[in-house]
């Protein structure tokens, strides 16, 4: 179910201070509106024409992780990601106005003796939300940056656009893991095997796929469906491209499809973020946020998606976990907010 952002809500994340005005004072809700399809449709049409560009909404769900044998915990990272966004300044760089935070979707949780099957089903039914709520914001050509729950939740995304565009896009993941493995029922390892299979996905690029981190029978399957990647290993240890050129070839080729652009980011690949499959061997967040630059600075991307962050497995415990998953999810928001809205000084 989507819970729509209201004030009340927004106001216990907000830090004021006299003299300063934070983003969170400028940002725009649909507090009043309620989640029937054509008064929510409605009401992100006149949000677009009262100058809204992005829309940011949280999945706060750990199905799909779990459902891949993965760890829980990706249900609170949007809420980490607004008590830091919200609190940053809006100033010359960014005003806020125009962001409108939708609102979280908020599936029911399954407890932790949930079996693989029921995890499984969950996230299935969690797809037909995603693409509902997806399709809305779309429809009124503004563009979603979706925050939290797991990778599973590329697929609602990129049907959403099938939809949309009636056509398959192109898309582009930061990630050590390709999440196409083989289509077993939905969980976060598969949404982009699940899209190609249902006509979503013609364009694949993985960035940072880690060599070891993906079976022969998954790099099999992606080679099969045309999918291409730069290794970790290749940018990061071997050294023998760097990620400039790697960005440019990426952007190049994403262009040249011609096709929508789906912009993903599965923070595993980030050295140290608390997350379902963290790592210490990873990209630097700084390279993560260009990365986003990159893209959207010189693509057409339909969205961003970053997934997977999981306050809780921070190994110094959850208030520091919503701190650092909150500082860098709200670093990587305005990466892509600043490519697609050239600061004007």
């Amino acid at each position: 179910m989507l819970q729509m952002m209201t004030q009340a809500w927004l106001d216990t994340y907000l830090s004021t201070r006299d003299g300063e005005t934070k983003l969170g004072q400028q940002v725009q809700l649909l507090s009043q509106v309620n989640t029937q399809p054509s008064e929510l449709k409605h009401a992100l049409v006149q949000a677009k024409n009262q100058g809204v560009q992005f829309v940011i909404l949280g999945i706060s769900e750990d199905a799909g992780p779990r459902a891949n044998l993965g760890r829980g915990g990706s249900t609170t990272a949007f809420n980490a990601a607004m008590s830091q966004l919200l609190n940053l300044q809006s100033n010359r760089y960014l005003n806020g106005s125009e962001c409108l935070i939708l609102g979280n979707i908020e599936p029911k949780q399954l407890d932790t003796h949930a079996s693989t099957e029921q995890l499984r089903q969950a996230t299935a039914e969690l797809d037909q939300q995603v693409i509902e709520v997806i399709s809305h914001i779309l429809a009124a050509e503004l563009e979603p940056i979706v925050i939290g729950g797991g990778h599973n939740n590329a697929y609602g995304l990129l049907m959403a656009l099938k939809s949309h565009f009636n056509q398959a896009a192109a898309a582009v993941n930061l990630d050590p893991h390709s999440d196409f493995r083989p289509r077993e029922g939905r969980h976060s390892g598969n949404g982009f095997s699940y899209a190609a299979a249902n006509g979503a996905l013609a364009y694949y690029h993985v960035l940072g796929l880690h060599e070891l981190k993906n079976s022969e029978t998954t790099l099999e399957q992606l080679s099969l469906f045309g999918g291409e990647w730069h290794s970790f290993q290749q940018i990061w240890v071997r050294r023998e491209v760097s990620l400039e050129e790697a960005l440019k070839a990426i952007a190049n080729n994403l262009n040249q499809t011609q096709l929508p652009v789906a912009l993903e980011l599965d923070v595993d690949a980030i050295a140290k973020m608390p997350s379902s499959a963290s790592t210490f061997a990873g990209v630097p967040l700084l390279d993560a946020c260009h990365y986003i630059h990159y893209i959207a600075k010189h693509c057409q991307t339909a969205y961003l998606h970053i997934a997977e962050a999981a306050p809780q497995c921070h190994e110094a415990g959850e208030i520091a976990g919503n701190r650092d998953v909150g500082q860098s999810v709200s670093e990587l928001i305005y990466a892509y907010i600043q490519a697609k809205k050239p600061v004007q000084y």
